[in-house]
């Protein structure tokens, strides 16, 4: 008892103690409590808004415009959440990532994890069709869609193909507003553009700009057949719609160029005429039958006394060109009613007309202007590697390229050729393997070749990359990517379509 009565005279006394020394600190200013709690004076600005709204009207009209623009298209614009379950390797050894020869693993030292995904969509039908691409719903197990009002809806795969990535799918829920299919052919640089989507997770994200580019005639990696803009588009922008000041669909995002993963100002959609093709010939043939002339074209080359067109290099046997006796030589003109200035432009128009139509054509031959009439048929399986594709000579080579050799140690000082110089002369490939896709969680349609090594830095890629074409071509083994590899201009410009895990995208390296 004695001890308890001391614990709290003890207790009192460090309180009393505490008390009287913030009381002194209080009335010598120390915490100066009191100045604190004494009401500051302060003067706001004027009532008057700085600027007169008459000195502005131009600018308030278009703020409303914008309202008005945006009010009406983010009703049409879905997030798309996807979920896959996948295999996961409890414990993996460090050397066996990239063993080329299979390997199986036992269940017990596999579990399931689920993986979610992120993209965007536009309605497009009454009877709730939405487009999105298909590397956003590639290979899932359930996908979602969150309207702009906040419901989410199952939604049904109804198709998709990989070589345009566009997928469609579909919702029930009455009382959807679609967006109508703008003119793609009609946009011009400069023109103003929104693009709306799902960046990162956060829905309804409206970013604007302009038209960048279109139809560049002198590509050959692809980006000649879409519209670049400058408009903001992140990862999760995939799928989403490009519109036009009458809130058209123009085109759906569904590539960046960017060193840092993120917006750098440099955004590819594909066209909306292409879209639009591809949409009904989905839902009316059951898959997206893709335009096919036959011939082997390239550009004009500047200088010549003719500008513009596309110059037949070859043609197929036994194909629409053939049939409608197209000649090497000779430069087409026209398609179906529109001017060619570029082969990109004239591989856009194949792929817009439906199939087994006839069509137009207008071409110089020998300085005549002919006309010829050909029925436009289905792409053959067979003809992926050979398609309508502008063709690029290589440089003169003054040493035979390399074997398929992977012993390096046959290379020696002696060999060494123009090759060296090349743009991928120092990555490493492997054959893509499906053990090695599976482990990689990588979508079933990829086809390629496996970035095993760099040594240094080769622009964007990365080790695990999957390189699917190089400029392009399809890229079907390591022999085949080395002989692709060996032809390249080191002064010239190579894009790589790469997959890296679920996400595909270009890699651009620049000459010397």
């Amino acid at each position: 008892m004695k001890n308890l009565i001391k614990f709290l005279v003890f207790v009192l006394l460090v309180s009393a103690g505490i008390s009287a020394l913030y009381d002194y600190r209080l009335k010598h200013g120390g915490l100066n409590l009191l100045a604190r709690i004494a009401p500051e004076k302060y003067t706001l600005a004027a009532t008057a808004a700085t600027v007169d709204p008459k000195d502005v009207g131009a600018l308030e009209n278009l703020n409303r415009e914008r309202r008005t623009l945006v009010s009406s298209v983010v009703p049409s614009v879905v997030s798309i959440k996807t979920s896959k379950k996948v295999a996961v390797r409890k414990y993996m050894d460090p050397g066996e990532f990239f063993n080329r020869g299979p390997r199986q693993y036992s269940n017990p030292n596999e579990e399931a994890m689920v993986q979610n995904s992120l993209g965007s969509g536009v309605i497009v039908s009454e009877e709730g069709h939405i487009i999105t691409n298909n590397h956003v719903v590639d290979q899932v197990d359930e996908i979602e869609v969150q309207l702009s009002d906040g419901k989410t809806k199952k939604a049904k795969l109804i198709g998709a193909d990989a070589t345009v990535d566009l997928a469609v799918l579909k919702i029930d829920e009455p009382g959807l507003k679609p967006l109508k299919f703008g003119d793609s052919d009609g946009v011009q640089a400069g023109d103003f553009v929104l693009a709306i989507g799902n960046p990162f997770g956060f829905e309804e994200t409206v970013t604007d700009g302009i038209i960048s580019s279109k139809g560049r005639p002198n590509r050959v990696d692809g980006f000649g057949d879409y519209l670049q803009t400058n408009a903001a588009i992140n990862p999760g922008n995939s799928g989403g719609p490009l519109v036009n000041l009458k809130g058209e669909i123009i085109g759906i995002n569904t590539a960046i160029y960017s060193r840092s993963g993120g917006n750098q100002g440099i955004g590819f959609a594909i066209p909306s005429n292409s879209v639009h093709a591809a949409f009904e010939s989905l839902l009316k043939q059951g898959r997206i039958m893709h335009g096919y002339l036959g011939i082997q074209a390239r550009a004009l080359v500047p200088g010549t006394k003719e500008t513009e067109g596309v110059i037949i290099d070859e043609v197929v046997a036994d194909s629409p060109a053939a049939e409608a006796n197209l000649k090497p030589g000779d430069v087409i003109k026209k398609f179906n009613g529109h001017d060619v200035k570029s082969f990109p432009e004239l591989r856009s128009l194949v792929s817009q007309v439906e199939v087994n139509k006839k069509v137009e054509i207008e071409v110089l031959r020998n300085g005549r202007t002919v006309k010829v009439t050909a029925e436009i048929k289905e792409q053959p399986v067979d003809s992926q590697t050979s398609r309508n594709n502008p063709r690029q000579s290589p440089a003169p080579r003054s040493t035979p390229a390399p074997d398929d050799s992977d012993d390096d140690s046959n290379n020696n000082n002696n060999s060494k050729n123009d090759d060296d110089s090349g743009p991928l002369t120092s990555v490493q490939v492997g054959e893509l393997t499906q053990d090695v896709a599976r482990r990689l969680d990588l979508p079933n349609s990829v086809r390629g070749v496996l970035v095993t090594k760099i040594n240094g830095e080769v622009g964007e890629l990365r080790t695990g990359d999957v390189i699917e074409q190089i400029n392009q071509q399809a890229v079907t083994s390591v022999s085949e990517y080395k002989k692709m590899a060996a032809s390249l201009d080191p002064n010239g410009t190579t894009v790589l379509s790469v997959c890296r895990h679920r996400t595909r995208s270009f890699v651009v390296l620049r000459g010397r």
